[in-house]
């Protein structure tokens, strides 16, 4: 990668929360995070708000971040989807790529997409001189401990430097030898509260069919016994014990004990960016998968945020489009887990000397899992039909939406990996030419 220009030695990076709905309790929180960085250690940090909320609801978020009181090296950017688009249009020209309609396309699409948000955090906090990126989710809030917040960002600014160097910030090393000259790109904890998924009302009402619905996000030749493992830990984090005391672990982090509203990343997601699919959740995981399948170091710790559901999921609107977001995360499944264990079995090859990662051979993963015969996918979603038409009520009625859409879901699941690899073909040269343009943003 290029490297940036900075005439101030200072370290900069980039706290950053999407968000599509109101949140002026978190932005305040986030600001406290920002002062708290800045405070104890010697940073700059962006505050990167990305809002995709309301007009009504986006003015607001604008008056409450203008009155904020800033401390000196605390930077504010407050970019709705017309300020993004127009920024990302201008990067996608000077980075000259094929298909630009398209690339904006995956960079901002018209539907929700994690990963999409996230990579435009990842490409403008490039373009604001930052280092590395700081994530939070607005439907998030942090503990409490003696009456003060316990922030992630105390543990994450271990990362950008190396693994020895990262030896003596932390509670204990479990690293393999030979690892010490390689980058500590990763730093995150889980989460306490509600289920990362909400699905909670199913658990409650038949354990047996929730086994079920959550079983289809493991492989499909899994055995029973693996696939009883992963559903006893899926979607819980951190279960429910408050903090208490710092804990940190030097390792390559298992990316089921983290979180994305609870992570950061340094270099890798410069090198790589996520998936970009639309309405499903967990789009925004991967890189947990490469940094963990490429054997580079992280730091995972124990100060989890809280995990709160939004009362708009319980709304009929709110529910029917969780669920499809939910049905095409198994689907995706399908691919990624190819992809994770083809990444599994390169392992360092995915490295060089350096710890960056080779885009090029993730593309290839990726365009490989795309020839995948769909039978296992047509198996998930008959079986995802049939235990919600088991449940009744709106469960049932979701299920009859996929009968009709089940071409449509197949179909997108399979391009979604096929948007994938192009994004990540032009990747590099997107972050080279935000780095190039970042001035722009504050005119």
């Amino acid at each position: 990668m290029a490297q940036r220009r900075r005439g101030d030695p200072v370290r900069r990076i980039c706290l950053a929360l999407p968000t599509d709905r109101a949140c002026t309790p978190m932005l305040h929180e986030l600001a406290e995070e920002a002062a708290y960085g800045v405070s104890h250690f010697d940073v700059e940090i962006a505050v990167l708000v990305l809002d995709s909320s309301s007009p009504t609801d986006y003015a607001e978020h604008a008056r409450v971040l203008a009155a904020l009181p800033l401390q000196p090296g605390i930077e504010i950017v407050h970019l709705d989807e017309h300020a993004q688009r127009v920024f990302l249009q201008q990067v996608i020209k000077d980075a000259a790529l094929n298909e630009p309609e398209r690339i904006l396309d995956l960079m901002l699409p018209g539907r929700r997409s994690y990963g999409a948000c996230t990579n435009r955090a990842f490409v403008i906090a490039a373009a604001l001189g930052c280092e590395s990126v700081h994530r939070r989710d607005s439907d998030c809030t942090y503990q409490e401990l003696d009456g003060a917040k316990i922030f992630p960002i105390h543990h994450e600014l271990t990362i950008g430097t190396t693994a020895a160097a990262a030896r003596e910030r932390v509670s204990a090393v479990d690293l393999a030898p030979g690892s010490d000259d390689l980058p500590v790109v990763m730093a995150g904890a889980s989460f306490i509260g509600d289920m990362s998924v909400d699905i909670d009302d199913i658990r409650q009402r038949d354990p047996e069919i929730y086994y079920e619905v959550v079983s289809l996000w493991a492989p499909g030749d899994a055995p029973e016994a693996e696939k009883r493992a992963l559903v006893a830990e899926s979607f819980t984090g951190a279960g429910t014990t408050p903090f208490r005391a710092d804990e940190s672990v030097l390792t390559v982090v298992d990316p089921m004990r983290v979180d994305m509203s609870n992570i950061a990343f340094h270099r890798v997601q410069e090198q790589v960016p996520l998936p970009p699919a639309t309405d499903t959740i967990g789009s925004d995981y991967f890189l947990m998968h490469l940094v963990h399948d490429a054997g580079l170091p992280g730091v995972q710790h124990n100060r989890h945020i809280v995990n709160l559901h939004t009362g708009e999921r319980k709304t009929d609107a709110g529910f029917a489009s969780y669920q499809l977001a939910l049905t095409k995360f198994f689907l995706s499944m399908l691919y990624l887990h190819f992809v994770y264990e083809r990444m599994g079995v390169a392992g360092s090859a995915l490295r060089d000397a350096h710890g960056d990662v080779d885009a090029a051979a993730v593309a290839g993963i990726v365009r490989q899992s795309i020839q995948l015969p769909v039978n296992e996918n047509v198996d998930r979603l008959d079986k995802l039909g049939s235990a919600y038409r088991r449940l009744g009520g709106r469960h049932a009625d979701f299920a009859e939406t996929l009968v009709v859409r089940r071409s449509a879901l197949l179909d997108e699941a399979r391009q979604d990996m096929d948007d994938f690899a192009v994004l990540i073909d032009g990747w590099q040269s997107l972050i080279r030419a935000s780095i190039s343009a970042g001035a722009g943003l504050r005119t």
